[in-house]
């Protein structure tokens, strides 16, 4: 039974996400410039997509503090961070969530977090819903082309939610190898796994 609760904690958490949320039908396709933004880091300072001249992209992922899904791909979402920082595409992650609705998600909790890379608020959560991002975590890989960021890949960060040793595709790892390499991901979208978006109650 003990093997069987985190499972059932995920299965919970999905179907209750799906009473206080709706869902974005509009945002961002593969090929899409992605416009610039501007939020508040857990350190207090702003930070866009300009700010760093370097890079050759981002792995923008939106996930926050309490979804277990979100919970279960933390490392995982660190690990991309040290694998492809190095390599000029650092991840920058937002919390779209209104702490309202999941109080965990308050800019306090969020800075009890010690990441390597930006994990910034998103207060009026106007950037997810011009990403069309819909799930925690849900993530979109963004190509520097001149001046312009374009969404590269858009998705799921693997094919097992559960257990990372059970991971048969690395559905953002395959499409970094080929964006590297300077080809278009041949996987360039999947379904996000995840709990839904905790929007603000009109």
């Amino acid at each position: 039974m003990k093997k069987l609760l985190p499972f059932l904690s995920l299965c919970f958490a999905l179907l209750l996400s799906g009473f206080v949320s709706r869902p974005v039908a509009d945002g961002y396709q593969v090929g899409d410039k992605a416009a610039d933004f501007k939020l508040k880091n857990i350190d207090g300072k702003m930070v866009s997509l300009a700010d760093n001249k370097a890079a050759k992209g981002y792995i923008v992922v939106f996930t926050c503090n309490t979804c277990p899904f979100a919970k279960a791909y933390e490392s995982r979402i660190i690990d991309l961070n040290a694998k492809y920082a190095p390599k000029g595409y650092p991840v920058v992650a937002i919390n779209p969530n209104d702490p309202a609705v999941a109080p965990g998600d308050s800019y306090a909790d969020m800075q009890k977090k010690k990441y390597a890379f930006p994990y910034l608020v998103d207060e009026s959560q106007q950037v997810a819903k011009t990403y069309g991002a819909t799930r925690t975590p849900h993530l979109y890989v963004l190509t520097r082309k001149g001046a312009d960021f374009v969404v590269s890949y858009i998705g799921a960060i693997d094919d097992n939610s559960e257990d990372p040793k059970l991971v048969k595709t690395k559905y953002v790892e395959n499409a970094m190898t080929e964006i590297l390499a300077g080809k278009p991901a041949t996987t360039n979208s999947t379904k996000a796994i995840g709990c839904t978006i905790k929007w603000r109650r009109a």
